[in-house]
């Protein structure tokens, strides 16, 4: 694997929740029934961005939003190439997605493989009455046709440089960078 350098702090700890405070008020705009909202975040820093918003809508909206949590691995088409063994974290989903209109969450989106992944292991779960996509971050280089409704921001990446989404939840640290790839 190469190793990386940092070119910039795309996002502070500041401008992280003032995005996601955006991203709430979007999402209920454009619900209709926020009683029916269910958020499953992508395990891993999809799951920090899913209860971070339930606690916004809820302050706002006095509605106690379920959240779930997805793991992907064992439904991802570079299975193979991740590990020998992969470790299956548990998929934590403790309500019916039947009927529900339910907005997956992940940090970044790439190429969109991680979304289908995400749709396969969600629709053995039951069938929502819609399914919705919100990032934090949406880089570009689309392989397939998926696209977020909610994106915090839009950041154009080249192939050699990777967003790194660091959350207090998991790494300690709260901040967006952006690294390049060296040889």
């Amino acid at each position: 694997m190469s190793a990386t350098r940092e070119k910039a702090q795309l996002m502070s700890a500041s401008e992280i929740d003032r995005t996601l405070v955006r991203l709430a008020h979007e999402v209920l705009e454009k619900t209709d029934a926020p009683s029916n909202l269910a958020f499953i975040g992508i395990r891993r820093r999809g799951i920090p961005i899913a209860q971070r918003l339930a606690k916004k809508i809820e302050s706002l909206e006095k509605i106690n939003i379920p959240v779930g949590i997805l793991d992907i691995k064992l439904y991802r088409d570079d299975l193979t190439t991740v590990d020998d063994k992969p470790v299956v974290s548990d998929t934590k989903i403790d309500f019916s997605i039947a009927g529900k209109d339910v907005v997956l969450m992940d940090d970044v989106l790439y190429t969109g493989r991680t979304i289908r992944a995400a749709l396969d292991a969600l629709f053995e779960l039951g069938r929502p009455a819609r399914v919705q996509l919100l990032v934090l971050i949406d880089r570009g280089h689309r392989e397939l046709p998926i696209e977020a409704q909610y994106v915090g921001r839009k950041i154009p990446t080249s192939s050699r440089e990777i967003i790194e989404v660091k959350f207090l939840e998991v790494d300690e640290l709260e901040k967006v960078l952006l690294v390049e790839k060296v040889d």
